[in-house]
């Protein structure tokens, strides 16, 4: 296995390895001794003080075991799911006698609190690590099985490749997705399904996914929550980030996954300090992982129903009745993707209609031609890097004028893309396929041009107009605190929770009194 300099198997001294091993508990330990086993919730950081240890991936119903990692003497096993708590899907076992020291869950969390020094190291480690994994043989872990063309094996994708999950996807309509099937007696009615080491599950949906990873809320025994954040795209993560570094106790709540609509983004060049730009998927992922750094749980998918006040904590209330209660609640719900008004729009999302321009979607488009919706920065981001794939893309803008609500960079890299067709003052008017999106109408207003109704293959249509603030779940009026922005990017509010957030953490620390606290966004996708 390749992996990524020093990064994942870092040198340590002999006094950074006392530290560590102050954090565990020594063991002996023998030839073919089981250190972890796959499908434990929790497990333990263990540091290699003599012999060997290796990391393998069960056997799957396509391969063999393998084994993805060895250890030796002066290293340490674990990867990112000591953070996440996501249950484990890989085992280690001693491949040469010798001496173990096992840090508790309860230990490591000390150490990544009280050691900056370890923590960074350690936290560099179990990050390179999983980028190690996704690409590598642990990837077939966890094996989605099912159509390029389905909504519901997309939802499922996209939940896996933000909680950057190894997995493997399978298209079922080939030889190694038809023998997969086989293998695990799945009909089409089944689909999709995902496969892991303990289970086959059928009818997959994120929600069932992150149940049985373990990624799914929890309730947790000990002390009353300090913070309850519902949204987990930018506005949220960063209230996780300073709520949690300030020592409260903080849950992350998302619907979907943790990064919004923010994930969704292909490219973002206009924000602060990243002057050669950076993916939506990477940005939130630093976040996230930014946020578990400190202590703060996130959970998703799980969905917020309502605030319940009439208690003496606040409550939210989930859409399964699980109740959830804090001594503050922060509102970062952002905004939802506005869609066109046209017949058949529900049944080709996700099978042609997309809200989002990334590996995923085009993917399912393979080289065909396609078509971008709208006039802001993300519909630009995402004509761009359809163009750079090789599809042929079709930019409509309702507008007169692409510059009137685009980035002056963005419209003049679009204008001068061979790639790119731009269709001003042009509207979507009708969708055509059977069970995938092949075409569609469009109507061009412009004076002098005589394609005013016109049909053109699309094999995607993508959808960048806007949204509209995500509130439905604020059913009681409380009085509300806003974290003002500035200008945002295009994709969705990028504001400083810090504001709202030293005034919560005050309240929790010196006030039994609970409130709610919202985080605004001035701008969606279509900005």
């Amino acid at each position: 296995m390749t992996y990524h300099g020093d990064e994942a198997f870092p040198a340590l001294g002999d006094e950074q390895w006392a530290r560590l091993q102050a954090y565990g508990s020594a063991q002996e330990v023998e030839s073919g001794a089981l250190l972890f086993g796959v499908g434990e919730a929790t497990y333990d950081l263990i540091l290699v003080d003599s012999g060997e240890a290796e990391v393998v991936r069960a056997a799957t119903a396509r391969v063999a075991e393998a084994v993805v990692a060895g250890f030796g003497t002066g290293q340490f096993l674990g990867e990112l799911g000591l953070l996440t708590g996501q249950a484990t899907y890989l085992s280690a076992r001693v491949s040469k006698p010798g001496q173990v020291h096992r840090s508790s869950p309860i230990s490591f969390r000390q150490l990544m609190d009280e050691d900056p020094g370890l923590s960074d190291v350690i936290l560099r480690a179990l990050m390179a690590r999983r980028r190690n994994l996704r690409a590598g043989e642990a990837a077939r872990s966890i094996e989605i099985l099912g159509s390029e063309l389905s909504a519901r094996a997309l939802a499922l994708r996209t939940y896996a490749a933000r909680q950057q999950l190894p997995h493997t996807w399978v298209e079922i309509d080939t030889p190694a997705g038809a023998a997969l099937a086989r293998a695990v007696a799945a009909a089409g009615g089944d689909l999709p399904v995902v496969i892991t080491p303990t289970a086959v599950l059928r009818h997959a949906t994120p929600a069932l996914l992150a149940g049985h990873l373990g990624l799914s809320y929890q309730p947790v025994a000990g002390p009353l929550l300090d913070l309850a954040i519902v949204g987990a795209g930018p506005a949220g993560l960063a209230a996780a980030v300073y709520g949690a570094s300030e020592g409260l106790k903080t849950l992350l709540l998302d619907a979907v996954a943790a990064g919004g609509q923010a994930a969704a983004s292909s490219r973002i060049e206009n924000y602060l300090g990243f002057t050669s730009g950076i993916s939506g998927a990477e940005l939130t992922g630093r976040a996230a992982v930014q946020a578990q750094k400190f202590g703060a749980r996130i959970a998703s998918p799980s969905q917020a129903a309502r605030l319940d006040t009439t208690h003496e904590r606040l409550r939210i209330m989930l859409t399964d009745d699980t109740a959830i209660e804090a001594r503050e609640v922060v509102s970062a719900t952002g905004a939802r993707y506005r869609s066109l008004p046209l017949d058949r729009w529900a049944e080709f999302e996700g099978a042609g209609i997309y809200f989002a321009a990334t590996e995923l979607e085009a993917r399912a488009c393979g080289p065909d031609p396609v078509a971008v919706v709208g006039g802001a920065n993300s519909a630009g981001q995402g004509a761009l890097y359809l163009a750079g794939r090789g599809n042929a893309v079709t930019l409509i803008v309702r507008g007169n004028d692409l510059a009137a609500g685009m980035s002056s960079y963005l419209a003049d890299r679009i204008l001068a893309h061979a790639g790119i067709t731009v269709r001003t003052a042009t509207e979507v008017t009708a969708l055509h396929g059977g069970g995938h999106l092949e075409a569609i109408t469009v109507h061009t207003a412009a004076p002098g041009d005589d394609r005013s109704d016109s049909n053109q293959p699309c094999r995607g249509l993508f959808c960048f107009v806007g949204a509209t603030p995500a509130t439905a779940g604020s059913r009681t009026s409380l009085s509300m605190t806003t974290a003002s922005c500035s200008p945002a990017p295009s994709w969705t509010a990028h504001c400083s929770a810090r504001p709202g957030l030293s005034w919560a953490a005050a309240r929790c620390r010196s006030r039994p009194a609970s409130r709610w606290s919202s985080l605004s966004a001035t701008s969606g996708p279509g900005r």
